[in-house]
């Protein structure tokens, strides 16, 4: 007997942001499945997809965030659950999605008694059965060797890097707002041909989300200058620097970063700051409340779908990137 098997695309999301789902499911010319996921009384969250999808290759998008009485807590657990759902109803492979992946920032123990965050939820997608992951610039690279299943770490590098070139031409000054990202900002440079900058930073280990800037290494008098991160959460460190810069004489000082978190008391912060702009993406979702003039976004939904389309294709992934998302 011989029998010749057709692989076939199944695309399905949680509730977190799912407007950005919808854009990748339109960008891949695919519609989303229904996952039908609701909660019990208690809060307990239930999945039953709506369909057969024995055999199939399933890609279960939920950015890790919270949203509406949500927590980032429920936004990882509600995947998990799906994963589960899909390696019981005998899907052939399941890759996960997570364009923000939660709890990245704890990497590594910085004092003693501390967690590893990130390897912990890298341990319990591979409990629940996912074959392979797909996010969008994890905190760190070293992220990808906590899973033993492959992972492809995109970037959002392409998208930020044509809207700067587009906006701002050439003359920038790329700046790190701490020393852990001189690289990123040292890549962003050297596309945008563009000077480099440092803020020097001091952050306090006994209070979370409290930080100093010290001093600027670079000339950025009468610049434009651009600070790029990873994230922006409560915009301490991006705010604190752009202040610094602006008193060594920048003529304008913009934020850019993939994750616009924007936590607490981040969007007072950023209205009162001397940031002209703040460029984010949409691997998070910004509510209407926090949309202030000042922060601009970017949809990342175009790259993500080529990645998935790669994946299922079993194609290089890299390539769509040129290799800088290895680097």
């Amino acid at each position: 007997m011989e029998l010749i098997t057709k692989k076939k695309l199944y695309l399905v999301c949680g509730r977190h942001n799912r407007d950005l789902s919808e854009e990748i499911a339109g960008a891949l010319g695919q519609r989303l499945g229904e996952p039908n996921v609701a909660e019990f009384a208690n809060g307990e969250i239930h999945c039953k997809f709506g369909e057969s999808i024995r055999g199939h290759d399933v890609f279960i998008i939920n950015t890790h965030c919270g949203e509406a009485d949500r927590s980032v807590n429920d936004a990882i657990m509600e995947q998990l659950i799906m994963i589960d759902a899909a390696r019981r109803a005998s899907a052939k492979r399941i890759t996960a999605v997570a364009p923000f992946y939660g709890y990245g920032r704890q990497d590594r123990k910085a004092s003693g008694r501390e967690p590893i965050t990130a390897k912990l939820v890298a341990n319990l997608f591979a409990a629940a059965g996912v074959k392979r992951l797909v996010s969008v610039d994890l905190h760190s690279g070293q992220i990808q060797g906590f899973f033993d299943t492959p992972v492809d770490h995109l970037t959002a590098m392409p998208v930020l890097i044509a809207y700067l070139r587009q906006e701002f031409g050439t003359g920038l000054v790329m700046a790190s707002p701490d020393a852990g990202r001189v690289h990123v900002a040292e890549q962003y440079a050297s596309e945008l041909d563009a000077d480099l900058a440092i803020v020097h930073k001091r952050r306090s280990y006994d209070q979370k989300n409290v930080v100093e800037a010290r001093d600027v290494v670079g000339d950025v008098d009468g610049r434009i200058v651009v600070l790029i991160d990873d994230m922006i959460d409560t915009a301490g460190t991006m705010c604190a620097a752009a202040e610094q810069l602006m008193e060594k004489g920048a003529s304008e000082v913009h934020a850019v970063a993939t994750h616009g978190v924007f936590s607490g008391p981040a969007i007072d912060r950023i209205k009162n700051s001397n940031i002209s702009r703040v460029i984010v993406t949409n691997t998070l979702p910004l509510p209407p409340e926090k949309a202030i003039d000042k922060i601009e976004v970017l949809s990342v939904a175009p790259l993500i779908a080529d990645a998935i389309d790669a994946v299922f294709e079993d194609t290089s992934v890299s390539e769509i990137f040129g290799g800088r998302n290895q680097s």
